[in-house]
């Protein structure tokens, strides 16, 4: 699966930051005051532009002031740009260069990674001498645009385009690599160290040690992996209090880094919300997804439980009824082959074509079971439909109004495409054409 590239903005306070994350990603997401501070923590947004996705993250003002947070969201600005692919350092046009924007251009100097000046507040009244101050920082010609009146964002984005890495989507062949997912103290550490066979990260009862994303290639019946372990994401009114909160990037990071997600949960544990929440974040990315129930050595009357849990999650994840889910014990090594078995099962499932007069016989079918209810003044048909190139399977269905198509119908169809061919653990995209 190809990977996004990450897009940083980065700067002093005021100078617009949020405004133009909030215009590059087309949605308010971004809390905008015009008070020096605001954003204290990263936000994260996914954008598009030419054809090419990207995420982009909004950082907190990096100041040398001595405000409160003013620590934290430095080391967050710095964790933000170590993990991006292109920065865009922000500027204010209208308060020309201070001693504050120098500071963030020595810390990009390390960096070593594409940057562009973006100089915000412009208004086109100035003369293009006023570009010579921006340039004595030896970033490179700066970008002059206004995030609030739209000036210069499309020569911003093509800039940002430009300088993203061409990620490739990988051959079949590619060892897959596996994000292992889920709040602190689940377990993550143990499972890696369990799979591994030796004591590659440090296991503690405190929720949150695992602080860094680490890849760990690994072997098993002669096939190769690589496992990634992320740190253990709190819920979000947990993000904003401790040193956990930098670790969120990286936890995404390595969501877009992986081509199958395993979500961890304890099993001695209700599920909560911020189980769904971290399971959301995968969804939103399209990944396969294996929800493994760990700590299950400590469950009594495993059999009458493992109904009830099974009953439980399929109930908290709805919107992950395709996942399959295990039952492990990290620390007692039980069934954790069973991941592998899952991941190979999930690559299968990927590289299944579907036959286009076999996938019609099943639309012929599901249609006479169940015909499409009356939906925005018009019944649905599907005249015939097929399996289209993508990395995830994707069918597009030739129909008389696509408007027509009831959310439940679209889910029903998705049930039968998965009843007759299988896809466990992976994503389905259903298109729907309409038929010229």
């Amino acid at each position: 699966m190809a990977k996004k590239g990450i897009v940083a903005i980065v700067g002093r306070p005021n100078v617009g930051k949020s405004s133009l994350f909030n215009r590059v990603i087309r949605e308010k997401k971004s809390i905008v005051e015009d008070i020096p501070g605001v954003t204290r923590d990263r936000i994260y947004g996914d954008a598009e532009w030419l054809t090419r996705e990207f995420m982009v993250i909004d950082t907190g003002g990096i100041t040398l002031k001595d405000q409160v947070f003013a620590k934290e969201v430095k080391i967050q600005a710095e964790i933000a740009m170590q993990e991006a692919d292109v920065i865009v350092f922000v500027l204010n046009f209208k308060e020309g260069l201070t001693n504050e924007d120098k500071m963030v251009a020595r810390i990009l100097y390390k960096t070593h990674k594409p940057i562009i000046l973006a100089v915000n507040k412009y208004d086109k009244k100035g003369s293009e001498n006023d570009m010579f101050e921006f340039m004595s920082l030896g970033l490179g010609n700066p970008i002059m645009i206004s995030s609030t009146h739209g000036i210069g964002i499309g020569d911003l984005l093509d800039g940002i385009v430009h300088q993203l890495p061409k990620y490739e989507v990988p051959a079949k062949n590619d060892i897959p690599k596996i994000a292992i997912i889920g709040k602190p103290n689940v377990g993550k550490s143990s499972l890696i160290n369990s799979l591994v066979g030796e004591e590659r990260m440090i296991v503690s009862d405190i929720a949150g040690t695992t602080l860094d994303s680490v890849d760990t290639p690994i072997q098993y019946n002669n096939k190769k992996y690589v496992l990634i372990d992320t740190a253990g994401i709190r819920k979000k009114g947990k993000i904003y209090e401790g040193i956990e909160k930098y670790s969120f990037l990286r936890s995404l990071g390595s969501i877009n880094h992986a081509d199958v997600v395993v979500l961890m949960v304890d099993g001695t544990q209700t599920i909560t919300d911020q189980d769904t929440n971290i399971g959301g974040l995968a969804f939103e990315e399209r990944k396969p997804i294996i929800i493994v129930v760990n700590k299950w050595d400590l469950v009594q009357n495993k059999e009458k439980a493992i109904l009830q849990k099974e009953e439980e999650i399929r109930s908290y994840f709805k919107y992950l009824q395709y996942a399959k889910i295990l039952f492990i014990s990290a620390h007692d090594k039980t069934r954790i082959g069973k991941i592998y078995e899952a991941v190979d099962s999930i690559n299968e499932a990927l590289k299944k074509k579907i036959k286009t007069s076999v996938f019609n016989e099943i639309l012929n079918r599901a249609q006479l079971l169940n015909p499409a209810p009356d939906h925005n003044g018009g019944r649905l048909k599907i005249y015939y439909g097929s399996q289209v190139e993508a990395y995830l399977p994707t069918f597009v269905m030739f129909v008389n109004n696509p408007s027509y198509v009831h959310f439940s119908y679209k889910r029903f169809l998705e049930n039968q495409i998965r009843l007759q061919f299988g896809f466990e653990g992976v994503p389905i995209t259903l298109l729907f054409r309409e038929r010229k």
